[in-house]
């Protein structure tokens, strides 16, 4: 590792230990030439995931979309960002660990309708009412109905 300081190439690791997420390792590092400490994480590299849109075109899978999404159904909600993290880390975990190379953004959807309908069900009608592209006060009510079921 290439000290940030003075890019000297030789550089120790003098610490190493889970970060906060669990899924990467911190490492504190000393550089041998100029004696300087600097921290780096470690993480398992992915294979880029595929989003295959409604209209069949693909993009790349962009966690912040993701949150986007569902910041704006839990807001003005009881939902704190640490749920959100949460919610959006254990469906990126289910999609991880499809091992497919391309996903529908419907399974995605599905997926995260299915979390925030344990975690707030406003969300989740607000949510749906995007995803879905409800299209009148009565497809509306029969998710409600659905929901109270």
């Amino acid at each position: 590792m290439k000290c940030p300081y003075c890019s000297h190439e030789n550089t120790r690791v003098i610490d190493s230990r889970p970060a906060e997420d669990n899924n990467s390792i911190r490492r504190r590092r000393v550089c041998d030439e100029c004696g300087k400490r600097f921290t780096t994480y470690e993480k398992v590299e992915t294979i880029p995931l595929i989003i295959i849109k409604k209209d069949n075109n693909r993009e790349a899978y962009d966690r912040s979309k993701v949150e986007a999404g569902v910041l704006r159904a839990c807001h003005k909600r009881p939902v704190s960002a640490q749920q959100i993290t949460c919610l959006v880390d254990e469906v990126e975990n289910e999609v991880m660990n499809m091992e497919e190379k391309e996903i529908s953004s419907q399974v995605i959807g599905e997926l995260l309708m299915n979390k925030l309908k344990t975690v707030d069900p406003v969300a989740y009608v607000r949510f749906a009412s995007v995803y879905r592209e409800f299209k009148d006060v009565n497809t509306f009510m029969d998710e409600l109905k659905k929901m109270l079921n």
